[in-house]
């Protein structure tokens, strides 16, 4: 199962808006074949590994990190009908798929073929792997991730807005790492105006995500990088009170614009994470400003959190805090974090939770 979860990684950032799955097929203790889903649209991970074994797939056993799918609303065909014509034995599942049109039908159709089933076996780490899929399935939006790069004390640039760099080498490679797996980044207008980013990714043999810039009152120039791709990737958020005009000429370039109602004078982020759902988008990475970042925790739309922490002390009441807004009225209303893991990322710190939970 182990080897099933590391394959099934290998799709990171590729098989969206389907689930990472990786398969292995065994016999006799012996491996005879393995395989992963690649990308949406092609074949699963479970047909794969059954074409490669051919008639060697009679009597073996299969472990997967996900129940085989079983239902036909798909471009592809169902996979427990592929594992019952190969005459697997058995099948050991890490966990049951959270989609409605699947969940639990798939062991049930195998084991009404005769197929033993097993499941649970690294259900906890096969649940963390899929966790934005979880989430898109069941909710129809996508896992939102706040990433945060910060002092020891808490700040994200000096008073006069110097924010370059404040963590180290590693961690912003890593980060590029974290940009090639999400579907989206996402900022706010202010990051845009200060930085002029192009929100890419920079590794070798990455793939760029969406680019999702919420912008209010639609001040974003025409002329910043971020679109210039005319790939339709970059998505400007932004409410009905903005101008049509500059709404035309941002769609001219190749972009796409979503119109969201306003609350508090803002865009609604709750409603534009439906409307991202429905573009199938299954999870988002947040990389703004202490605004955004406020914005986005009040919002109630985090479900995970990460800050990588540099091993230095900016001070002073003026310099930019990671979360902006207004104080909380009293501890009880503090946002809590769960599941808290930390590691050290070259001289710098990432502490990492949950503030929502899919399982």
């Amino acid at each position: 199962m182990q080897r099933a979860l590391t394959l099934a990684a290998r799709g990171k950032g590729r098989t969206s808006p389907n689930p990472m799955v990786g398969a292995v097929l065994v016999k006799g203790n012996r491996i005879i074949a393995e395989g992963y889903h690649r990308k949406a649209g092609t074949p699963h991970a479970e047909v794969i590994t059954l074409k490669k074994a051919g008639a060697k797939a009679q009597g073996a056993t299969l472990f997967v990190n996900l129940e085989p799918c079983c239902h036909t609303e798909k471009k592809t065909p169902p996979c427990t009908k592929s594992i019952i014509t190969a005459g697997v034995k058995k099948v050991v599942i890490a966990m049951v798929d959270p989609n409605p049109e699947v969940s639990g039908k798939g062991i049930r159709e195998l084991k009404s073929a005769g197929i033993k089933t097993e499941g649970g076996l690294m259900e906890g780490e096969a649940q963390k792997l899929n966790e934005a899929f979880t989430k898109f399935i069941t909710k129809q939006m996508p896992f939102v991730i706040l990433k945060i790069a910060q002092s020891l004390d808490g700040k994200i640039a000096t008073a006069r807005g110097e924010s370059r760099w404040i963590t180290g080498e590693k961690a912003r490679e890593y980060v590029h790492k974290l940009r090639n797996e999400v579907d989206a980044l996402l900022v706010g207008i202010g990051t845009v105006q200060k930085d002029n980013p192009s929100l890419t990714c920079r590794i070798h043999g990455g793939r760029n995500p969406y680019r999702i810039i919420v912008d209010s009152s639609l001040q974003i120039s025409l002329n910043a990088k971020a679109l210039r791709f005319n790939d339709g990737k970059t998505i400007i958020a932004t409410t009905k009170s903005a101008n049509k005009g500059k709404i035309r000429s941002i769609i001219s370039k190749g972009n796409k614009v979503l119109v969201t109602r306003e609350r508090a004078g803002k865009v609604d982020l709750k409603q534009l994470m439906q409307k991202l759902g429905r573009l199938d988008i299954t999870s988002v990475m947040i990389e703004g400003g202490s605004s955004i970042n406020a914005s986005a925790l009040s919002s109630g739309i985090v479900d995970k959190v990460m800050f990588f922490t540099s091993p230095m002390i900016i001070g002073g009441m003026d310099a930019v805090s990671s979360i902006g807004g207004k104080s909380l009225p009293s501890l009880k209303k503090a946002v809590k974090i769960k599941n808290i893991q930390i590691s050290s990322i070259g001289d710098d710190i990432l502490v990492e939770g949950y503030i929502n939970s899919f399982k």
